[in-house]
């Protein structure tokens, strides 16, 4: 469409010129009409060029297809109006303006190639349109007119024009090949920039993750490990205060290896280097577990802790669900100053569901989708500082591995829940989206953890019942 106005232009001037050519030969009411029809369709041509500049280039493919199929037609109306010009000319005219005019309309066709190749039907139903109606002229004047006694050239001009229009659409085919290879071609070297500038962009950003990780390991990591070497001396200087910096070793060496046991889960997810091993858990059972572990935990720092469980069984990877409930205790006890910790199954139409109560500080909405985030802290919250912030993204991966669904709601002040429901974990299904998750961090593209949507204030129940 780009090219046809310049299309318009040429075929005014050609139509002025057939006129001044025929002038002195041709009677001047066939004449005119024909230049008159002729300009009518090229301003239709027009109008319709306006239209799609207007309309139809800024709009997809589809518009672009529905206006082919409803203006299409213009094109092989245009090629006959010019193939009716024979009328006029065809042995009426001296054989030097009868010259003329069959240049202008080879001049047509061939400018035709260059201009609507690049869409075949179009320029096929041009070509076609232009030289049947200048045939059938020929044979017209010759069979009914002339009673087939004119000249002999009259043939040789017939073949001539069905040569010359099989050629001319050959060589208009070769010429759509050409121009298609070269869309194509520049369309795989767009996609090659698109990827080449996706993964720069990939590699930028893990470089940021390794700075932000580089960052966060030298002060986290930093804090126990200089405790260690204050305990350290100082038992070295004092050895009869082993009673009492035994177990401040101990936290300090704890805490170290919570570090590195939280970069090594991540480690392992990034590098897909997860096993999976589903098979049939009872939930009492897996809840009892939990309680051995975090129970004294909460109740060191005062806390109540409180198990609801029911009979039950679900199939899913054993250790790795109990690495993602685990996370979610743990958190709630390191968030939770006063009240309490509860830990509930319960049994829903939906399927078995795992819910973990806190009263602790919440989390505000500007910070319910962030906490996902590998290293990302809540600022303000007492409990940062001896973490990497990738206990979330580490509950929210191997749940989204598992089949899972995590749903969260938080009060700010007065606590958070969060909710995972245990679908059955399909092995297969499991470990395509293990795969599907490393490509997305080695692509760079965003992932979505969390299967569902993330359920927020409205949802939770007072956080006061938690801690009664």
């Amino acid at each position: 469409m780009r090219t046809q106005r310049t299309t318009r232009i040429l075929g005014l001037l050609l139509i002025a010129l057939v006129l001044a050519v025929l002038w002195p030969d041709v009677p001047r009411p066939a004449l005119l009409g024909w230049a008159v029809l002729t300009t009518a369709v090229g301003a239709v041509r027009l109008a319709i060029m306006r239209l799609y500049a207007r309309e139809v280039a800024p709009a997809g493919p589809h518009e672009h297809l529905a206006f082919v199929r409803r203006w299409g037609l213009v094109w092989p109306v245009t090629g006959a109006m010019w193939g009716l010009s024979t009328l006029l000319f065809f042995d009426r005219a001296s054989l030097e303006d009868q010259f003329v005019c069959w240049l202008v309309l080879s001049g047509l066709s061939m400018f035709a190639i260059n201009t609507l190749s690049s869409h075949l039907a179009t320029m096929r139903s041009y070509l076609d349109a232009l030289a049947a109606t200048a045939l059938g002229v020929m044979v017209w004047r010759m069979g009914f007119d002339l009673r087939f006694t004119g000249p002999a050239y009259h043939w040789w001009m017939v073949l001539l024009l069905m040569l010359f229009w099989q050629v001319l659409r050959q060589a208009g085919l070769r010429q759509h090949v050409t121009q298609r290879k070269n869309y194509e071609l520049q369309y795989r070297n767009n996609q090659l920039i698109e990827s080449l500038t996706r993964q720069t962009q990939a590699a930028l950003d893990a470089v940021e993750v390794k700075n932000r990780f580089l960052a966060s390991a030298a002060h986290d990591i930093r804090q126990p490990v200089h405790a260690l070497g204050l305990y350290a001396d100082w038992l070295g200087s004092e050895p009869e205060l082993v009673h009492d910096l035994a177990p401040k070793i101990v936290e300090s060496t704890k805490a170290v290896n919570s570090l590195f046991d939280s970069l090594f889960d991540m480690a392992r997810l990034d590098s897909g280097k997860i096993r999976l091993h589903v098979e049939t858990l009872r939930l009492d059972k897996l809840l009892q577990d939990l309680e051995l572990h975090y129970r004294p935990l909460a109740e060191a720092k005062g806390l109540k802790f409180r198990v609801h469980s029911v009979t039950g069984s679900v199939a899913s990877d054993p250790i790795l669900l109990q690495r993602v409930v685990g996370n979610l205790i743990s958190n709630a006890v390191k968030y939770t100053q006063r009240g309490g910790v509860l830990v509930a199954a319960r049994v829903t139409p939906a399927g078995a569901r795992i819910e973990v109560w806190d009263t602790g500080v919440g989390i505000a909405p500007m910070h319910q989708r962030e906490i996902f985030r590998e290293f990302y802290k809540v600022p303000s919250h007492a409990g940062t500082d001896d973490g990497f912030g990738l206990g979330l993204y580490i509950v929210a991966r191997l749940a989204h591995i598992l089949g899972h669904p995590l749903h969260m709601a938080s009060r700010p002040g007065r606590g958070t829940v969060f909710r995972l429901l245990l679908r059955p974990t399909d092995p297969v299904e499991a470990a395509q989206r293990a795969a599907s998750s490393i490509d997305t961090i080695k692509y760079g593209r965003p992932e979505v953890l969390l299967g569902p949507p993330i359920i927020t204030g409205r949802d939770a129940r007072p956080a006061t019942s938690v801690a009664q």
